[in-house]
């Protein structure tokens, strides 16, 4: 890995592991074989994030650390609207990390996605209602290409992943992420369906400019935990029924991460968007403030001179 390129083109030297990262529930790190378990707390130029990373390796890959983030905060005491989209990527960002796994709970907005079935999805439509979802404003603009907003490489071994895991999965679909914490009317929810939309949420979307900002290569795992409104009988679905195919889906993500990791680290080359900001960046250096430059130093890397 000697001389490889991460991020906005700062080079990781041989001696530093490969970091990837998961933001998910607080439960997806209590994974079989994890050790060297650390908490490590940061501050960013964007807020404090939704808590501590938790980094720790699996036992038989050297060389690479697990990133987690529980986007929720522990005890899921923030709402979707809440969570600090911004501060949690920087973090991600500042830590190293160049890949991250988002395990998300979605609901269905198709017959055949059945409650506990996985979708790894290749499309967003957003519908959330001002959430901050960039780096750059404030006297720096950047535009990022954002048509094919899931790294394909990563989805690609997410569902080779989910597939060893004994998953029923879909390989890809559209994820509409809308504001909440309300979930859809009946009429918005068959209005997604007209677009053919796979699937609900409420989280990803933000999370997924970031990332491309960022230099991060990201991928989603949707997991259905219940249909949307717009299926017949979806209100007599209790509670409980809904937290028991949560904590089987949680288990089931487990899994899947423990598969798709050795195949990211046996990726050729640095990650496919580690490069995404080049060219992005509409401001002059000159015209940039200089603490602004300071904030987004592990953003901008060498993108400035």
């Amino acid at each position: 890995m000697a001389g490889q390129q991460d991020g906005a083109g700062v080079a990781r030297d041989s001696g530093a592991p490969l970091r990837i990262g998961i933001i998910g529930g607080s439960g997806l790190y209590s994974m079989d074989g994890l050790v060297d378990v650390r908490e490590q707390v940061l501050s960013t130029p964007f807020g404090d994030p939704s808590g501590a990373y938790v980094i720790g390796r699996l036992v038989d890959l050297p060389g690479v650390e697990l990133v987690f983030l529980p986007r929720h905060g522990v005890g899921h005491r923030l709402n979707p609207s809440e969570v600090p989209y911004r501060a949690n990527l920087f973090g991600m960002k500042a830590l190293g990390v160049s890949w991250i796994l988002s395990v998300s709970a979605v609901g269905s907005l198709k017959a055949e996605i059945v409650p506990g079935h996985v979708v790894v999805v290749d499309q967003f439509i957003d519908r959330t209602k001002g959430r901050p979802s960039t780096f750059f404003e404030g006297g720096i603009v950047a535009h990022v290409a954002f048509g094919d907003p899931v790294c394909r490489a990563l989805r690609g071994y997410l569902l080779d992943a989910a597939r060893q895991a004994g998953a029923t999965v879909h390989d890809g679909g559209t994820y509409v992420c809308m504001e909440g914490p309300a979930f859809s009317t009946r009429a918005e929810s068959n209005l997604y369906r007209s677009w053919g939309a796979s699937v609900i949420g409420m989280t990803n979307l933000p999370e997924a400019k970031l990332a491309r900002e960022a230099g991060i290569s990201y991928a989603t795992l949707a997991m259905s935990t219940d249909y949307d409104c717009w299926y017949e009988g979806h209100d007599d679905v209790t509670v409980e029924q809904v937290v028991a195919v949560v904590q089987a889906n949680v288990a089931l993500a487990r899994r899947i991460i423990r598969q798709a990791i050795p195949k990211i680290a046996a990726h050729d080359g640095p990650a496919p968007h580690h490069r995404a900001l080049a060219g992005a960046i509409m401001t002059a250096p000159e015209a940039i403030p200089a603490q602004l430059k300071r904030d987004l130093a592990p953003l901008l890397g060498d993108l400035l001179g």
